[in-house]
């Protein structure tokens, strides 16, 4: 397909930008495939603006017979005006923004195109793998072994090529397990707790039915890795009468009967539409300029987007006590075990795990268990609070990941060594991106459109030097213990850095933070007296 075909006016002069932070400027708009660039033409001015059309999910105009104004509203929470000179400029410069930002070819998104000065696309993709993260756990190595059951992708479609499973279990077990699972996700091992020994499986919803129907090779692989004389914790992410309802839909749960070593606790927690929903009301709350207060706060409420931090930080922080604390094993799942299932896995490493706080440990954590895992990022992400259209698949979950994480970052400043940059970057990414990381519902997707070849990976970039610079935290201490978050409202926050970003009032918190940054870099820099 030919971009053109769909830029009926590829510039427009004397163009007015209004922009969050900044005052309306005079220039030059150019439409590429991929971009909208903003040149600034009045003198002394040499700014420019260059916006993915990826990033933009709104598009709203307004027209007079002598000009127009369009208003674009982005997937990161920022908000353009576009004051064009001449009403048919205007329309078709809106109907090429609308049809480019929507085009949903991942063949033709940006990542494909784009190619960094200072990287290759012969550079290794990825931070890890796998097999490379079997081989690291030696402690393993006697009671799990690696299996490549999957290595076409045709056992499960969202799982990577090679799993940890238990070694008393044979790969024919495991393609039955897989029948008798949601979208074929058998049980597999995300986590290993060296200090006992312990681990965190995740897997799909078993697919009792109504009859309830057993798979003997499932409850044997759970029973294995209990063994006879422990017990386990089945954490299912929705509640009792949910996963009732999912067993007359032909889903269901683990019977006592038949799993009668492990105890199912049902944690419910949203996701889809509802969860989408709660982050349109959230933003629409932010764009609120009523100065009513008590309105304020009740949309606030009305949201519930605070509810849900505090049930997903609560429902890890059980994982990781039943783990850390009890002593033991616990298998993780919802319905698809896609979404809500790997959030509280990746939060329970990271309150546990102090190898996965550092900056490259952290995005190793994402990289093993939403990207590699088969978090549907583009589904989830197609749309953000803004869209007009309506919704299908898309779901804040990762956000919503980010927005727990920064809370652990607030309670716990010197445990984490990465920033608040970083996790607002990684926001701004997975919506829009010029790397391809993010891209795909799974690792089989990308393989097939050839993304690790074709693309630059985005945790690599992150690591860079002079990238890693501004994402680490100075105040970064680490720490052997486990980091026991609050849930408590009064210690739950806003995350005004990223809802309230391109407001005047964060910029000034965010100079304040760097200016504190800078001071805490040039002391560690002074000598030892």
């Amino acid at each position: 397909m030919e971009f053109s075909e769909h830029i009926k006016t590829a510039n427009v002069e004397d163009v007015v930008l209004q922009q969050p932070l900044h005052p309306p400027s005079k220039g030059t708009l150019c439409i590429t495939g991929h971009h909208l660039l903003f040149s600034d033409r009045e003198e002394k001015s040499c700014r420019q603006v260059l916006l993915l059309l990826r990033n933009i999910d709104a598009v709203e105009k307004r027209t007079t017979e002598s000009s127009g104004t369009i208003i674009i509203k982005c997937k990161d929470l920022r908000v353009l005006q576009l004051d064009i000179p001449g009403m048919e400029q205007c329309l078709n410069i809106a109907q090429s923004i609308e049809t480019l930002s929507s085009l949903n070819c991942v063949a033709e998104m940006y990542p494909f195109f784009y190619r960094p000065s200072n990287a290759s696309l012969q550079d290794h993709w990825g931070l890890s793998t796998p097999e490379r993260h079997y081989t690291e756990m030696e402690e393993l190595h006697e009671r799990w072994r690696l299996s490549t059951v999957n290595q076409d992708y045709s056992v499960c479609p969202s799982y990577p090529p090679a799993v940890i499973v238990p070694k008393a279990i044979n790969d024919d077990a495991l393609k039955k397990v897989a029948k008798f699972r949601q979208g074929g996700r058998f049980p597999v091992l995300c986590y290993y707790h060296r200090k006992n020994g312990m681990v965190i499986l995740r897997s799909g919803q078993p697919l009792t039915g109504a009859n309830r129907k057993r798979c003997m090779e499932d409850e044997l692989l759970l029973q294995t890795v209990i063994r006879d004389s422990d017990k386990g914790y089945i954490i299912d992410t929705r509640s009792a009468q949910q996963a009732q309802q999912a067993r007359m839909m032909g889903g269901g749960f683990e019977s006592k009967s038949f799993y009668s070593n492990w105890k199912r606790l049902h944690r419910h927690m949203e996701r889809g539409k509802t969860l989408q929903e709660s982050l349109i009301k959230l933003v629409d709350a932010y764009g609120d300029k009523s100065p009513n207060m008590d309105r304020w706060l009740s949309k606030l409420e009305n949201s519930k987007w605070m509810s849900h931090i505090q049930t997903a930080l609560s429902t890890a922080g059980l994982l990781a006590e039943c783990v850390e604390r009890d002593g033991h094993s616990v298998l993780v799942h919802g319905s698809e075990g896609t979404d809500a299932t790997l959030l509280i896995s990746t939060l329970a490493q990271l309150i546990m795990d102090p190898s996965c706080r550092s900056l490259e440990g952290f995005l190793r954590l994402l990289e093993r268990e939403f990207v590699q895992a088969g978090h549907p990022f583009q589904q989830q992400c197609s749309h953000s609070a803004f869209s007009h259209a309506r919704l299908q698949q898309e779901c804040p979950m990762f956000l919503l990941l980010l927005d727990c994480v920064w809370q652990l970052w607030c309670q716990f400043p010197l445990a984490l060594g990465f920033s608040e940059a970083l996790l607002l970057r990684l926001a701004t990414e997975a919506y829009a991106s010029d790397y391809g990381t993010f891209l795909c519902n799974s690792e089989m997707e990308r393989c097939a459109l050839q993304v690790k070849d074709k693309t630059h990976c985005l945790f690599r970039a992150l690591l860079k030097p002079r990238e890693s610079e501004q994402y680490t935290n100075p105040l970064y201490e680490p720490n052997e213990l486990a980091i026991w978050p609050s849930v408590h409202p009064q210690s739950l926050q806003l995350w005004r850095g990223y809802f309230l970003r391109w407001t005047q009032q964060t910029r000034h918190l965010e100079l304040v933070q760097e200016e504190i940054r800078n001071m805490v870099i040039e002391w560690e820099k002074l000598p030892l007296i």
